[in-house]
């Protein structure tokens, strides 16, 4: 997806629920001289994840500033938010391509951005997650291997067991037999 195009689905495709009268943009970059922060027209309780949070998702593999920050800040926001296990739960489906997506990309800061989100969603739909581990696992055990990345993948793996439970031990211990649970 292109710079343009994630622009276009952020900014069209979360709006196109309103009437066309009262289209709208829903975040708005606050430039600041040393931190930048978003403004939302509707309040972050108030925006349907579907489709919002899943294109936030699909923007973490942004490289272009300004679109990777509002993508990866706009996803903590709604992730912060008091009801997001429940709204997140109910699309956590359509989140696991784009998370998969940025741990397997090429470019550090999107891997990164991929581990944070991980985490993120670890620790608001809990043991809900376990069924999607798999399709994360084998990207994660590739960049342990890497020195850089070892500590921050062990930690997302620890966040993962934690919050899943028992099971997700089980889970990772499938594909990375290497892993040292944090219970022990």
């Amino acid at each position: 997806m292109t710079n343009h195009q994630y622009k276009h689905q952020l900014w069209q495709n979360s709006t196109s629920h309103l009437p066309d009268s009262t289209q709208k943009l829903l975040i708005h970059l606050v430039h600041g001289s040393v931190k930048h922060k978003l403004s939302w027209s509707t309040p972050p309780e108030s925006v349907p994840f579907d489709p919002v949070l899943v294109t936030l998702a699909e923007g973490l593999r942004e490289t272009v500033h300004p679109y990777r920050f509002v993508a990866k800040q706009g996803f903590k926001e709604l992730l912060d938010i008091p009801e997001a296990d429940q709204k997140c739960i109910a699309v956590l489906p359509k989140l696991i391509q784009p998370l998969r997506a940025a741990l397997t990309h090429r470019d550090d800061n999107v891997f990164e951005n991929g581990l944070e989100a991980l985490s993120q969603i670890s620790a608001t739909t809990k043991d809900a997650l376990n069924i999607h581990l798999k399709s994360f696992l084998l990207a994660l055990a590739k960049r342990r291997m890497e020195k850089k990345y070892r500590d921050k993948v062990i930690e997302v793996l620890e966040d993962l067991e934690q919050n899943g439970g028992t099971e997700t031990l089980v889970i990772i211990k499938s594909k990375i037999p290497t892993y040292s649970s944090i219970n022990r």
